[in-house]
């Protein structure tokens, strides 16, 4: 385990994070501006989050692993961050060895675990969202697309890192993926597909925290999928976002709980495997209807790191109260601030891509609770950073409007010298158009 190498603030609890991501890093962020918070031990981490935290390198898929880190380290609260470790079993390691921790079972986790256990919830508690039909294998779902024809949207059934959907927007694109799917592109992921009707409208990320029974707005976020300006090229895991998103008004945001979101936790503890954790639903809105596209079990990347620089210590709070099954006492308090995050990638993602370049201009950037680089994809080589994945950095920025959080974002990232990056020039056009 390597020391952090800047102090730590705070005298009471020791936290471990699950997770070496941009997500992961704004969570250590926020929780770190928490006084509760004494030793915070992130694993894996990156060269980012070393600079704050104590980083620990173990199998974080395993739950034996993580139970011995916690007896270990005498950790009083685990934050999973990524689904993988959800989806394994992890939690349910940790709640059996007697740790408090934020995120769902293995069981509640199958709302972003499978898309077909989703589309049963959705049914079972009326949830509007897309018609679907579920195969296993491609000549009947061939058939089917060729029925309904294109758009259309295809998606594998099991976790795929984010390449398991394909919106296809023309009849060749919809079998070519039904192909690519039952072909074993993507594993054990592909053996069931889930293939939906198109839905128009706009899309917006809403996350909600809850523990089994109670449920808790803790914002909104829209990103932008697409790898280049203008919403063009692949899609990717995600290249920037922005809070909050204007299309989910309060009252939508009503109707989503109401309609969508209220009736899922009700339908997952009628079942016996109450969520508890954050659920992050990706909702479709046209004409001021919300309809959900997916669940996912955890927070979202990049949209943590705008939530995370909103809401900064309270966070912490919340992931507690949530944790303990004391939501219903806990109340955030937003400001009236807007936040945006870009993320700069390595030239070639989301295909192939090279690692190992180095970065500079980092250490000249500022630090603050209105600018903070998350990294991703980093390590530390030589007293270098350099780069080590596909999304490598999430340049984040507050403001009281956003166009002056988009401004304080784009000038630290004009600081940033990486040759062999890129990133959108258009984060949060959608919003700045309209306001």
């Amino acid at each position: 385990m390597t020391q952090p190498t800047k102090g730590q603030a705070g005298f009471a609890m020791n936290i471990l994070i699950l997770g070496s991501g941009g997500r992961e890093h704004a969570l250590a962020w926020a929780v770190q501006q928490n006084p509760k918070t004494d030793r915070l031990i992130v694993a894996p981490g990156n060269a980012g989050i070393a600079q704050i935290a104590e980083v620990a390198d173990i199998d974080i898929l395993s739950g034996e692993a993580v139970v011995q880190l916690c007896a270990d380290e005498a950790i009083d609260f685990l934050i999973i961050g990524p689904e993988g470790p959800l989806a394994a079993g992890v939690a349910d390691a940790a709640r059996a060895a007697g740790i408090l921790t934020f995120g769902p079972s293995a069981a509640a986790a199958r709302l972003e675990a499978s898309k077909a256990f989703t589309k049963e919830i959705c049914d079972a508690c009326a949830a509007p969202t897309a018609a679907y039909a579920r195969f296993t294998e491609a000549a009947s779902a061939r058939a089917y697309v060729q029925a309904r024809g294109a758009p259309i949207v295809i998606k594998a059934d099991g976790l795929a890192a984010g390449k398991g959907v394909v919106v296809a927007e023309t009849l060749d694109q919809a079998l070519a993926a039904i192909d690519d799917m039952f072909g074993g592109s993507l594993g054990a992921a592909g053996a069931e597909v889930v293939i939906e009707d198109f839905m128009a409208g706009e899309e917006a990320s809403f996350f909600v925290l809850t523990d089994g029974t109670n449920a808790l707005p803790i914002g909104t976020a829209q990103d932008h999928k697409r790898a280049f300006d203008g919403d063009k090229g692949p899609n990717t895991g995600g290249m920037g976002a922005y809070s909050p998103a204007p299309v989910l008004t309060d009252a939508i945001a009503q109707i989503a709980m109401d309609k969508i979101i209220l009736p899922t936790i009700r339908e997952m503890a009628r079942r016996g495997t109450p969520y508890s954790g954050v659920l992050y639903a990706g909702l479709m809105i046209e004409n001021g209807a919300p309809r959900l596209v997916e669940y996912n079990a955890r927070f979202g990347d990049p949209e943590t790191q705008v939530l995370m620089m909103r809401l900064g210590g309270q966070a912490l709070d919340a992931m507690l109260a949530c944790a303990s099954g004391t939501l219903d006492k806990m109340q955030i308090n937003w400001a009236d601030d807007h936040a945006i995050t870009i993320v700069m990638a390595a030239n070639g993602y989301p295909g192939p891509y090279a690692k190992g370049s180095a970065i500079g201009g980092l250490n000249t950037l500022p630090e603050d609770s209105h600018h903070m680089v998350f990294h991703a994809g980093t390590a530390e080589k030589d007293g270098a950073i350099i780069a080590t994945g596909g999304r490598v950095l999430n340049i984040t920025a507050r403001g009281d409007t956003l166009a002056q959080a988009h401004a304080r974002a784009y000038a630290m990232a004009a600081q940033i010298n990486w040759p062999q990056g890129f990133y959108r020039r258009d984060i949060g056009h959608r919003a700045l158009a309209q306001s």
